[in-house]
C-alpha cells in the first residue's frame, strides 16, 4: 500500500512541474496588450505624419517613417515571441492545415526561434542606427538637446510655429557606442546560428550512425 501511495506521488510531483508551463500563460496576454498599445502608437505617429506633412521636412519626415518601421518590427517581434514562444513551451496551437499558419511555425523550436529573435532585433537595432546615422548629419550645426544654446534653439523654433526642436540628442560618442552595440548584436546572431549549426550536424551524425 504504501509503495502504491509513494508511485502515485511520484506521478504527481512531474504532472505539477509539466503544468507548471501554464504559468507564463499570462506572460504571453501580456504580450498581446502589449501588441496593443504598439498599435496605438503607431496609430498616433502616422496621425502626426499626416496631419504635420506640410510643415515637415524630407528630413523630418523621413525619421518618422522610419520610427513607425520601428514599431512595425518590434511589433513582428512580438508576435514572434508570442506565437513561437506559446507553441514551443506552453502548448501546441494544432493550426497544421489553417490557411494563415506562419510558414517558419512549422518547424520551430528553442534553436530556431533563437536565431529569428536575433535577426529580428538586428533588424530593429538597424533601423535605430540608421535614424542616428540620419540626425548625425546635423552634429555640426544643431546645438545639443539640454544646452542652453539648445533650450534657446528650441523657444526660437517653438516660436516659429515649427515643429522641429532646433536641437540634437546624438553626440558622437552615442554613434560610435551605438554602431559597437549593433555589430555585436550581429556577432552574437551569427555565434548563435553557428552554434546551432554544430549542434544539428552533430546530431544528424549520430542519427546516422
Amino acid at each position: 500500500m504504501s509503495n502504491q501511495t509513494e508511485s502515485r506521488s511520484l506521478r504527481l510531483l512531474p504532472a505539477l512541474i509539466f503544468s507548471s508551463r501554464w504559468l507564463q500563460l499570462p506572460l504571453y496576454l501580456g504580450l498581446i496588450v502589449a501588441q496593443g498599445v504598439y498599435v496605438f502608437l503607431f496609430l498616433k505617429e502616422l496621425w502626426h505624419l499626416i496631419h504635420a506633412a506640410p510643415t515637415l521636412t524630407e528630413q523630418t519626415i523621413m525619421l518618422i517613417v522610419l520610427g513607425l518601421i520601428d514599431v512595425v518590427m518590434i511589433s513582428n517581434l512580438l508576435v514572434m515571441v508570442i506565437v513561437g514562444g506559446y507553441e514551443t513551451f506552453v502548448s501546441r496551437l494544432k493550426l497544421e492545415g489553417h490557411p494563415d499558419q506562419p510558414e517558419w511555425l512549422s518547424h520551430v523550436n528553442a534553436s530556431v526561434l533563437k536565431v529569428k529573435l536575433a535577426m529580428a532585433i538586428i533588424g530593429i537595432s538597424s533601423i535605430h542606427l540608421l535614424k542616428t546615422f540620419i540626425e548625425a548629419g546635423m552634429l555640426g550645426g544643431v546645438p545639443l538637446c539640454g544646452s542652453v544654446a539648445g533650450v534657446e534653439a528650441g523657444q526660437v523654433m517653438a516660436q516659429m510655429g515649427s515643429t522641429s526642436k532646433g536641437c540634437t540628442t546624438v553626440t558622437t560618442t552615442g554613434v560610435m557606442w551605438q554602431t559597437i552595440i549593433h555589430s555585436v548584436f550581429i556577432l552574437s546572431a551569427l555565434g548563435i546560428a553557428w552554434t546551432d549549426r554544430i549542434m544539428a550536424a552533430g546530431l544528424k551524425s549520430a542519427t546516422e550512425h
